[in-house]
């Protein structure tokens, strides 16, 4: 789940970690995956010396038979293995945005067959000397086209608007007594209509242009050093070559699994050769399904932790 406390920010861009690259071990036959198209790896290397489960699907969205989907519900949550099943013929289901426990309802942006169905949270309001303040932030969300194509942006949303807005680059936070912006504003007018198909928001970004950089401060998902904790992680992004790219990391099991920050996952993913990724909701909601079977465990004692949106690969 997302941490609300943003009044301390963390570290940020461009930043280096010192793993060396893991080596993966192909274990597609062993969740049913015939398809080359779609592989599954998993690896036990160790982390910077600490002990280490991870998984990484990689899925060639140039092949047409590869769809994906945002599944998402209304203010309730169930497992990823709910989603699964009322999702037949789906090859991987993983989690994806954040949400909070209250409403039970997603709070980034979910777009589901080009209909934008959930909405970034409101400005966090701050108090300033003699008024409240409100910093307005523009989250990361992966998108994919009908085509298949992928792209990483920072989002505006709203209910008001048919499309979300976007822009390529990262957009530092805007401070203001507004409670809320409105596309009109004169410091949104770079942004752009973003049509897309299926897209789902979460954040930081960690790879851009094939580089570390991680833009935790100007998304402010994290307070203080938290992008250095090790957690489970799960995490999105693409090739140069149309591949999409989904990790998962095993945490928080002592003697088995520690989980990655996020510098760790970051360079992960660009060892993968991710041209742009991100990160998602992770901890007790990280989970991916391959073909029914969990691949990492999750990290709730209770099990698969219920989430109000997941991603889902099938095949036509």
């Amino acid at each position: 789940m997302l941490n609300r406390n943003w009044s301390v920010l963390g570290l940020l861009l461009c930043v280096s970690v010192s793993q060396a690259q893991i080596a993966w071990k192909d274990v597609s036959s062993e969740y049913g995956l015939i398809s080359p198209s779609i592989k599954l790896f998993k690896t036990n290397e160790r982390l910077d010396e600490a002990l280490n489960i991870a998984f990484y699907a990689s899925v060639d969205m140039k092949d047409k038979r590869n769809q994906a989907f945002v599944d998402t519900t209304f203010r309730r949550r169930l497992t990823p293995s709910q989603f699964d099943k009322r999702n037949p013929g789906a090859v991987i289901t993983v989690n994806c945005s954040f949400f909070e426990f209250i409403q039970n309802r997603n709070v980034n942006l979910i777009v589901q067959n080009g209909k934008t169905v959930s909405y970034d949270t409101p400005a966090v309001s701050t108090k300033g000397k003699d008024t409240l303040t409100y910093v307005h932030t523009l989250g990361s969300a992966f998108g994919i086209s009908k085509k298949g194509k992928m792209d990483i942006v920072y989002n505006f949303n709203d209910s008001s608007l048919s499309y979300p807005f976007y822009s390529q680059v990262v957009v530092k936070p805007l401070i203001d007594s507004l409670s809320k912006l409105s596309i009109s504003d004169n410091r949104l007018s770079f942004l752009k209509k973003w049509k897309i198909d299926q897209a789902f928001g979460g954040g930081p970004v960690l790879v851009q242009n094939k580089a570390v950089t991680i833009t935790n401060n100007e998304e402010r998902k994290f307070a203080g050093k938290a992008i250095q904790d090790k957690h489970p992680r799960t995490a999105i992004g693409y090739t140069a070559d149309g591949k999409m790219i989904i990790l998962v990391v095993q945490g928080r099991m002592k003697g088995l699994a520690e989980g990655a920050t996020l510098p760790q996952l970051a360079k992960i993913m660009l060892d993968l050769g991710c041209v742009e990724a991100m990160n998602l909701d992770g901890g007790g909601s990280s989970c991916m399904l391959v073909n029914g079977k969990e691949t990492i465990k999750p990290s709730d004692k209770e099990g698969q932790r219920p989430v109000p949106a997941v991603l889902t690969i099938s095949r036509k």
